[in-house]
């Protein structure tokens, strides 16, 4: 019972603050307007800023585990694939195929991942959670650009340098490698701007979250309902059950574990909706998959960490 209550407790506060946004939008405290600005503030400024602020104080030589950087790759790109060979068959239309990928293995690490982590490990846990982030975005960007061009056989559209300047230029990248030469020099970051630093890093992910909220909509919610919902059956249940099962049998515990779990357990990213609408395919399906798949994993991911947290493996 305590060990729920601990879990409920992680998990909550995250998950209401998205609440909470949605019903500010419903109210009309916030608009349209407000999500998008919000979120170029988040991805811009405050949620740099954090991942520089956690990242610079650390000794990087102590978080960096190459052996969890392969294994998310290898976890993801194995997961992307077999995602793939199993809406060929179950997913016909190409608009919906493209969509059912990305939103079945695409995960909102950068936001809701770090809350979790946070409320886990608190600072501690930031650092290495920020390195593996670091190594995601390239990697997410590339897969999500590919299952979005190639069923809608629109490969001339992908410009192999514009996608790789795209990634270079990613806010959180130049974030992680601005703190990473920092933090090689071994000085400090002086006071004053270690406190400008915390003030914009407080408030990226509260903001974010609360982006997440007024971001979703019940309007079209059986649109694809069958596709939505197997979508998220396999972003919710079947890769992180694998993934951190197989995690825990090569060896990762304890804080490794955790992130791990949380990195492939986080419901689809709100990325995936907007690169859809941007390559026109169905925008409302992957609309649907954020939904469902955001509200799902307060369950499923409550689940997930009490197991864990109940057999002492992180």
């Amino acid at each position: 019972m305590q060990n729920l209550i601990f879990t409920a407790n992680l998990v909550a506060p995250v998950f209401l603050i998205v609440a909470l946004g949605y019903f500010l939008r419903q109210l009309g405290m916030i608009t349209d307007n407000f999500v998008k600005l919000s979120s170029k503030i988040v991805f811009s400024v405050s949620l740099p800023a954090l991942i520089f602020i956690e990242l610079a104080k650390i000794d990087l030589h102590q978080v960096f585990d190459i052996k969890m950087i392969v294994f998310i790759y290898v976890g993801t790109i194995i997961s992307f694939l077999l995602i793939w060979l199993i809406a060929i068959p179950f997913v016909k239309e190409p608009k919906d195929r493209t969509v059912f990928i990305q939103g079945s293995f695409r995960g909102n690490y950068a936001i809701i991942g770090l809350a979790l982590i946070f409320n886990l490990y608190g600072e501690g846990g930031l650092g290495k959670a920020s390195i593996a982030l670091a190594f995601t975005i390239p990697l997410y960007n590339i897969l999500s650009i590919v299952a979005l061009t190639v069923p809608l056989r629109k490969e001339k559209q992908l410009k192999l340098s514009g996608t790789i300047f795209e990634i270079i230029k990613n806010p959180l990248l130049l974030a992680v490698v601005a703190a990473v030469l920092f933090s090689s020099t071994g000085l400090k970051l002086p006071f004053i701007f270690n406190k400008t630093g915390g003030y914009l890093a407080s408030l990226a992910l509260p903001l974010a979250l609360l982006g997440i909220g007024g971001f979703m909509s019940f309007n079209d919610v059986k649109e694809g309902l069958t596709k939505t919902l197997f979508s998220t059956i396999i972003k919710l249940v079947f890769i992180p059950l694998s993934a951190t099962f197989i995690a825990y049998k090569l060896g990762f515990i304890g804080i490794d574990l955790g992130i791990l779990f949380i990195l492939f357990a986080c419901p689809t990213a709100i990325a995936s909706f907007i690169m859809a609408e941007a390559m026109g395919s169905n925008s409302k399906l992957a609309a649907n998959i954020l939904l469902i798949t955001t509200l799902s994993s307060v369950i499923t991911i409550t689940i997930g960490l009490f197991i864990l947290k109940q057999n002492g493996l992180i």
